[in-house]
């Protein structure tokens, strides 16, 4: 068993940035994929981006240039910087990660973009 557990989400105003982090519970030698999601009020649960085993990684295109995620081997962290914030930014952020055949996800912490 895997637990995830985020930290870093919070109100900023849009233009501003955040540092997203999860915190896995095993080494993060042993997950292969890890990524990020998002569920918006009123919409699907969609994915923000994901770190691949092999070093490389993928974005949601509307975050592109904005957000940057990135692992921490010695922290056994995933990190995900956001810059550039919007308001449709506004969402419950969830950590993801993948070992052998199972999934795990982290309880989620609230980003929100606004004045």
């Amino acid at each position: 068993q895997v637990q995830l557990e985020e930290s870093g989400g919070g109100l900023v105003q849009p233009g501003g940035s955040l540092r997203l982090s999860c915190l896995s519970s095993i080494s993060i030698f042993r997950l292969t994929d890890m990524g990020w999601y998002r569920r918006a009020p009123g919409k699907e649960r969609e994915l923000v981006a994901m770190s691949f085993r092999y070093g490389s990684s993928k974005y949601a295109d509307s975050v592109k240039g904005r957000f940057t995620i990135s692992r921490d081997r010695d922290k056994n962290t995933v990190s995900l910087q956001m810059n550039s914030l919007k308001p449709e930014d506004t969402a419950v952020y969830f950590c993801y990660a993948v070992a052998g055949v199972d999934e795990y996800w982290g309880q989620g912490t609230q980003v929100t973009v606004g004045k």
